[in-house]
């Protein structure tokens, strides 16, 4: 019901917001899809080691569209909640409003200014505030369940339990990748050994299973907003 109020009062804003909200599931799945399969080039010992560089390079920008997606999900997510019914405070409408822009930004100046201290600057505070937004997420969806606004909308409580989820994924795919880099520095800079092979190969397949968890978190998501189980009308 509240939804088709919107699409009556509000019908281009709700579509282009809703239209959005689509493209970053879209982007992120695919985008993913993509890294992954160019990672099975990048540690393949049987290729040149300019094609396993070429790959890299692709694996490595191709990335960066579900990193983008990822920061931009609260900012879109948050306005059309607002769209179909749920009500943030004034404060908490500013913050996430503002929280997609500033987080792509931080994002992308990670990706560019890689070496520099700048870069490794803003690598350390992202590091810490994705590691600080799986429990404010979490603490959020909790408190917001207890004093009564979410329990309307049980759907949206799901997709930001399953939000903090990805990131943590996302978090644990840094944890895990370290000796993927470490191999991947030797095959640069001086052509591969069956050590920095294994190094490579080790440190992607530790990372897979929080892949997979991602597709199927990413997924679930979408289908949750689709369905919206709980909500009336």
């Amino acid at each position: 019901m509240e939804e088709m109020q919107v699409v009556q009062t509000l019908p281009f804003a709700y579509a282009a917001v809703k239209f959005v909200h689509i493209l970053l599931f879209v982007y992120w799945l695919g985008g993913d899809a993509g890294v992954y399969y160019s990672s099975t080039f990048v540690i393949n010992d049987k290729l040149s080691r300019e094609a396993r560089l070429t790959a890299f390079k692709i694996f490595i920008n191709l990335d960066m569209l579900p990193r983008y997606c990822l920061a931009l999900m609260l900012t879109v997510g948050g306005i059309l909640a607002e769209f179909v019914g749920y009500e943030h405070p004034l404060w908490q409408t500013i913050a996430i409003v503002a929280l997609g822009p500033i987080w792509v930004w931080v994002v992308h100046m990670v990706h560019v200014k890689e070496g520099t201290d700048f870069g490794r600057l803003l690598a350390r505070g992202d590091y810490w505030f994705r590691f600080l937004m799986i429990f404010a997420l979490l603490g959020s969806v909790v408190y917001h369940w207890i004093t009564g606004p979410l329990q309307a909308f049980p759907w949206l409580a799901a997709k930001l339990t399953i939000f903090a989820f990805l990131i943590f994924c996302g978090f644990m795919i840094r944890v895990k990748l370290p000796p993927f880099v470490e191999g991947f520095r030797v095959l640069a800079a001086k052509g591969a050994t069956p050590e920095s092979d294994k190094l490579m190969y080790d440190g992607i397949m530790a990372c897979r299973p929080y892949v997979w968890a991602i597709w199927i978190g990413v997924a679930l998501s979408a289908w949750l907003g689709v369905w919206k189980p709980g909500m009336g009308g």
